[in-house]
């Protein structure tokens, strides 16, 4: 059963475009690897910060909606997080009840 889940990240805010298109590149074949599919791709650009990661106060977000089986935390995320450029990776399933109004 293909569950779906919102994969947001935080690249490092000093990226070229052709380094920004690397790193979306690189996500997609990861995603792909293991097992899953890209839905949507939002992309936020440039945001401040609430805090400062890795002495930078702004982050380029990216925010992915993927379709996939197993643990997407041990086989996307844990992969995700060693490379350089991405400061942040949050992975949370998604449920139709948030998406119903309230009476």
């Amino acid at each position: 059963m293909m569950n779906t889940y919102d994969l947001n990240l935080i690249l490092s805010p000093n990226l070229s475009a052709d380094q920004v298109v690397t790193e979306k590149e690189y996500v997609e074949n990861t995603v792909k690897a293991a097992g899953g599919e890209i839905v949507n791709l939002d992309e936020a650009g440039n945001r401040r910060l609430a805090y400062s990661v890795e002495k930078d106060r702004e982050g380029y977000f990216l925010f992915y909606q993927v379709h996939m089986t197993g643990n997407p935390e041990r086989a996307v995320a844990s992969v995700l997080r060693l490379r350089d450029n991405i400061r942040r990776v949050l992975v949370v399933k998604d449920r139709p009840e948030w998406k119903t109004k309230k009476a």
